[in-house]
C-alpha cells in the first residue's frame, strides 16, 4: 500500500522559495542532459588519441545509454521510496565519480566505465519532476514541469556547442572536468533542497524487478542503437532485440505478481497513461527523434547533393541551438496552455505544429531561408511536445509515484528516438543518387512522410486522451496483484 496520495493543497507554502527550488532543479538537469550530448564532437579526438576504431570509441556514447536507460525508471521508483532529493544527491555524486574515472585513466576502457557510471544521471529528470509535485503548489506544477522539460532541451543542445568550444581550446579530458564540476555544484546546491514529505510505503524493494529490468531494457537498446551499422535484418539486431524483448517479457510477468514491484505496470494500464505512452512514442520516433539529426544532415550536406545547404558544422550547431533557446523560451506557455486546459490540449498544438513542419521540409526545406522558418516550427513541435508528455503523466498517477512514471515514459521515449533514427536512416540509404554518397529527393520525402504520420498520430492520440489537470487531487494508487 502507498502512503497518502492526496496532493499538497496551495495552502501549504513550500519550505523554499519556489524559485530557489526551480533553479536548483534546472541545475542538476543541466547535469543530466550535457552528459548526454558533451562526447559527441570528442569522438574523432579519442579515436586518433587512443589510436582504436570508430566502433570502439562509439562505446563512450553507448554506454552512456544504456545505463541511463535503466537508471531512469529504477532510480525514479526508488526516490519514491527513499525519498528524492537524497537519491538525487547520490545520483549527481556518482555521476561525479564517474567522469573523475574518465579522467584519472589512460585508456579507452576506462573511459568507456566512467561513461557508463555517468550514465546514472539519466535518473535526474524523473526525480526533478517529482520534486516539482511534490513541493510545489499545484497551480505552479504544470509550467515548473514544462520549464524543467524545456531546459532539458536546451542543456542537450548546448552540450555540443559547449564541448566543441571546449576541445579546440583545451582537450577532452577537460570536457570530464566541466561536467564533475558542475555535477558537484548541483550536488551541493541540493541539500538546500526540502527533504521528501510524501514517499511510497514499501516493506522491502523488489531488487529482482530491478535486476531484470536493466539488461532487458539494455539489450533492446543496444539493438536498436547498432541496427544503424549492422542493418535491421541482422543476425546480431535480431538477436539483441528479441532477447531484449524475451528477458522483457520475463520481468513483466514477474512484476504483475509482485505485491510490491519495482514498477507498478497497473498504473499505466489505465487509458489516459497508455495513450500517453503511446503518444511518446510516436512523438519520439519522429519529431523528437528523426528531425534531430535530419536537420543536421540537411543543413551540412554539399548544395551539389538532391538537398543540402552546404553549412559548416560550427554553423548548423549554432542554428540548432539558437532554435533550442527558442524552444525553452516557450516552455512556460506550454505549461500555461497545460494548467488552463489540460496537457493534451498542449500535446495538439505540437502535433498539429509537427504536421505544418513537415510539409515546410517538403516545400521550402531546401533553401536557407525556408530552413528556419522549418526549424522555428519544429521547434514549437518539439518544444510542446516535450513538455507536454511528462505533464500528462503527472495529471494521472498518484503523487508517489511520480518519478516512476515519468522515468517510465522518458524510457520509452529514449527506445523510440532510437528507432526513428534508425528507421530514417534506413529510408536515406535505400536510394542513393547513383555513383555518390547522397539519398535522392524521394528518399528525402519519405522520411518527412514518416515524421508526418508520427505528428497526425500524436495529435489524433491527443483527442482521445481525457482532460486532466495536476491541480485535481492525485488518484488512488493503481491496484497490484498479491505475490504467488
Amino acid at each position: 500500500m502507498m502512503s497518502s496520495s492526496a496532493e499538497l493543497s496551495d495552502s501549504i507554502r513550500p519550505t523554499r522559495p519556489v524559485p530557489i527550488i526551480i533553479a536548483i532543479l534546472l541545475l542538476a538537469v543541466v547535469v543530466s542532459t550535457f552528459e548526454s550530448t558533451m562526447m559527441f564532437n570528442a569522438l574523432p579526438r579519442l579515436i586518433s588519441a587512443f589510436h582504436t576504431s570508430p566502433a570502439n570509441v562509439s562505446w563512450v556514447l553507448t554506454a552512456y545509454t544504456l545505463v541511463a536507460a535503466a537508471s531512469a525508471a529504477v532510480c525514479g521508483r526508488l526516490g519514491d521510496v527513499y525519498g528524492r532529493r537524497r537519491v538525487l544527491l547520490v545520483l549527481l555524486l556518482v555521476s561525479a565519480v564517474g567522469s573523475i574515472i574518465s579522467i584519472s585513466t589512460g585508456d579507452l576502457a576506462g573511459v568507456v566505465t566512467g561513461r557508463a557510471i555517468q550514465g546514472i544521471s539519466g535518473g535526474i529528470l524523473p526525480l526533478c519532476f517529482g520534486i516539482v509535485r511534490e513541493h510545489l503548489p499545484r497551480h505552479r506544477i504544470p509550467v515548473a514541469v514544462a520549464v524543467i522539460a524545456g531546459a532539458a532541451m536546451l542543456a542537450g543542445a548546448a552540450g555540443n556547442i559547449i564541448s566543441g568550444a571546449i576541445i579546440d581550446a583545451l582537450d577532452w579530458h577537460y570536457i570530464f572536468v566541466v561536467a564533475a564540476a558542475v555535477a558537484l555544484i548541483a550536488a551541493g546546491a541540493c541539500t538546500v533542497l526540502p527533504r521528501s514529505r510524501l514517499t511510497a510505503t514499501v516493506t522491502r524493494i523488489d531488487w529482482i524487478g530491478a535486476i531484470l529490468f536493466a539488461p532487458a531494457i539494455g539489450l533492446v537498446l543496444f539493438g536498436i542503437t547498432e541496427s544503424g551499422s549492422w542493418g535491421w535484418a541482422d543476425g546480431r539486431t535480431l538477436g539483441f532485440i528479441v532477447g531484449g524483448l524475451a528477458l522483457l517479457a520475463v520481468w513483466i510477468w514477474w512484476e504483475l505478481r509482485r505485491h510490491q514491484p519495482m514498477i507498478n505496470l497497473r498504473l499505466f494500464g489505465e487509458r489516459k497513461q497508455a495513450l500517453t505512452l503511446t503518444a511518446t512514442a510516436f512523438a519520439s520516433i519522429g519529431p523528437i527523434g528523426a528531425t534531430g539529426f535530419l536537420l543536421q544532415l540537411i543543413m551540412q550536406t554539399p548544395t551539389s547533393a538532391p538537398i543540402g545547404l552546404g553549412l559548416t558544422a560550427t554553423a548548423a550547431g549554432a542554428l540548432s541551438f539558437c532554435t533550442a533557446i527558442i524552444g525553452f523560451l516557450l516552455s512556460p506557455l506550454s505549461g500555461r496552455i497545460s494548467r488552463l486546459a489540460g496537457s493534451r490540449r498542449s500535446l495538439a498544438i505540437g502535433g498539429g505544429f509537427g504536421i505544418l513542419s513537415t510539409i515546410l521540409l517538403a516545400v521550402i526545406g531546401n533553401s536557407l531561408v525556408g530552413m528556419l522558418i522549418t526549424a522555428l516550427c519544429l521547434t514549437v513541435t518539439t518544444s510542446f511536445m516535450l513538455t507536454s508528455l511528462p505533464n500528462l503523466i503527472v495529471e494521472g498517477v498518484p503523487a508517489e509515484n511520480t518519478s516512476e512514471a515519468t522515468g517510465v515514459n522518458t524510457v520509452v521515449q529514449q527506445a523510440f528516438n532510437g528507432v526513428g533514427n534508425s528507421v530514417a536512416t534506413l529510408l536515406l540509404s535505400l536510394s542513393l543518387v547513383p555513383g555518390t554518397e547522397f539519398s535522392t529527393k524521394g528518399a528525402y520525402l519519405q522520411v518527412f512522410g514518416l515524421i508526418g504520420v508520427c505528428c497526425v498520430a500524436a495529435l489524433v492520440l491527443s483527442l482521445f486522451i481525457r482532460k486532466g489537470s495536476p491541480a485535481v487531487s492525485g488518484a488512488p494508487a493503481a491496484p497490484v496483484v498479491a505475490e504467488a
